[in-house]
């Protein structure tokens, strides 16, 4: 299919981009690296008026630790590829070393956005899930207004979020590795590159334990649990696959995911500790 009929604008900077969107509205959407846009657009699930360029604006292509030196600063028409191929990321954010090269094919993470995922909301996507369980932020911005809100706030349901239409998510922010805290990811997929069935994330400390779950809810959960072991453990993770509602579709059963949950979660939390 094509999209439907619709006006371009390639913004240069970041207040042309505002300008656009608090003039466009809900009838505006933004094209950064527009690997999830133009399949939306190509199936009229979404028709805008404007589409609001802004993978040429040199102020928002930055990754960088931001100036109070706690967290990875993603901007948003910074690529995927910008941020795996940096050469400090296993330091600053490892659960990103570890997620990235599960994430499509590399041909997409060349093109595509951190921004443009986590605006984009998929629950089976990683990024998401990474940002959800790190505890990351999630930077807006319009003509009027900027806010930051922490990660499990803005993700509101499958494919959807706090984002006002006029808003531009302009950056997120990724905590860096606080001392002690171990991390491991692992998702389960048809194929290499397919979006996960099922994805696990854990970030394990001394005393705690952190696990993120992608593509069962209708956005990425995170569970908080003491450190666990044994048959405590796996009662916690059994409790932890029945919460999350999982549903039957064309892929896989609830109970398969459910069996899922319980095996991908104990495998990431034992890589952790």
């Amino acid at each position: 299919m094509k999209p439907s009929q619709f006006s371009y604008l390639r913004v240069t900077d970041t207040q042309h981009a505002l300008e656009a969107l608090h003039h466009g509205g809900a009838d505006a959407r933004v094209l950064a690296g527009g690997q999830s846009l133009m399949a939306v657009l190509n199936m009229r699930l979404a028709q805008p008026r404007w589409l609001v360029d802004i993978s040429r604006t040199d102020d928002l292509n930055i990754v960088e630790v931001d100036a109070n030196g706690g967290h990875l600063l993603v901007k948003a028409a910074a690529t995927q590829g910008s941020v795996e191929w940096r050469k400090t990321l296993e330091a600053e954010v490892p659960l990103l070393r570890l997620i990235f090269p599960h994430i499509s094919h590399f041909q997409i993470r060349n093109r595509g956005t951190v921004c443009g995922s986590v605006a984009h909301a998929d629950p089976s996507a990683e990024l998401p899930l990474a940002l959800v369980t790190l505890g990351g932020e999630v930077v807006l911005r319009s003509s009027k207004r900027k806010r930051v809100l922490r990660a499990d706030e803005f993700f509101q349901g499958m494919l959807m979020t706090a984002r006002e239409p006029d808003e531009l998510v302009e950056a997120v922010r990724f905590p860096l590795r606080r001392e002690g805290e171990r991390f491991a990811f692992t998702e389960f997929s048809a194929r290499h590159g397919d979006f996960a069935v099922v994805a696990c994330a854990a970030v394990v400390t001394d005393s705690t334990i952190r696990i993120g779950v992608g593509g069962v809810a209708d956005r990425p959960i995170v569970e908080h649990l003491p450190r666990l072991e044994g048959d405590d453990l796996r009662g916690a993770l059994n409790d932890l696959a029945w919460k999350l509602g999982a549903q039957d579709d064309a892929h896989v059963s609830a109970s398969y995911r459910r069996h899922l949950v319980r095996q991908l979660g104990w495998r990431v939390i034992q890589e952790a500790k």
